[in-house]
């Protein structure tokens, strides 16, 4: 009797530790946080303005909510999916910064190359300068999707403006709490 008392406690046991471990696997509620641009539509062409088209680089502006809870800051990587310079490695880096600041809810268009509005630090583009460089594939090509991936960190970054985008990669491991995207694409008439 006492050998079924004990092979009982431990089946309950047991079936309690697969009960608790299957609700701590259960998957995440979908993510609130969104990100935006009042200048174009999601997955639609980016406007020229905010393209190598243009003649000037200009970004553009952008707007998120809903970021995830103890946010402490954000950072962002705009790149094109569709070049990869380095056979794959890496696609194409348009602009990054970071240590946006967490009450901050958008970035107004036109942040000059090499500027730090609130403590923004802005890092390396393709072309080795610190800013944005707008979308420009080949003339011809079918049209690129570039992407806008902000981040909400748990902490600020110790990392120097001008830094490269594998930088800020190695910075944010581990740091990362949400993440929202944005896509656009862009061609050019040959």
């Amino acid at each position: 009797m006492r050998t079924t008392i004990t092979l009982l406690a431990a089946i309950a046991a047991f079936l309690l530790t697969l009960s608790a471990s299957a609700q701590q696997a259960a998957p995440p509620p979908p993510s609130k946080f969104k990100l935006m641009s009042p200048a174009f539509s999601e997955g639609t062409q980016v406007p020229t303005e905010y393209t190598c088209a243009a003649g000037e680089f200009i970004s553009p502006p952008l707007a998120w909510s809903d970021a995830p809870q103890g946010t402490a800051s954000f950072a962002m990587i705009f790149h094109d999916t569709d070049a990869a310079p380095r056979k794959g490695v890496m696609d194409v880096t348009h602009w990054i910064l970071w240590n946006v600041p967490a009450g901050t809810m958008a970035l107004e268009a036109d942040i000059k190359a090499g500027a730090s509005p609130h403590g923004i630090r802005q890092g390396k583009n393709i072309r080795g300068a610190d800013g944005y460089q707008g979308p420009c594939p080949p003339p011809g090509a079918t049209p690129h999707h570039y992407i806008f991936e902000l981040y909400a960190l748990d902490q600020t970054l110790d990392l120097a403006a001008g830094s490269t985008r594998d930088e800020l990669l190695s910075a944010m491991d581990g740091h990362v709490i949400g993440k929202a995207t944005y896509v656009g694409v862009f061609s050019r008439q040959p």
